[in-house]
C-alpha cells in the first residue's frame, strides 16, 4: 500500500491548533430558538392587502 501524500499547509489551522493547545477548546455554544416556525405563514410577512382586510 503506498504512503499517503501530506496535505498542503493551511496557515489558518495552524494558528487555531496552537490556541487550542494554549487556551484550550472552546465552550460549545446553544442555540435558543424564541419561537418554532411552522407553515407559509411564518415564513413570509403578511401582505398589505390582507392586513387591511384583517382590520375590516
Amino acid at each position: 500500500m503506498p504512503k499517503r501524500k501530506a496535505g498542503r499547509f493551511s496557515a489558518t489551522k495552524a494558528v487555531k491548533a496552537n490556541a487550542r493547545e494554549r487556551v484550550g477548546q472552546p465552550k460549545a455554544a446553544r442555540v435558543v430558538e424564541d419561537k418554532p416556525r411552522t407553515g407559509r405563514q411564518a415564513k413570509h410577512k403578511p401582505k398589505l392587502d390582507e392586513m387591511i382586510q384583517r382590520d375590516d
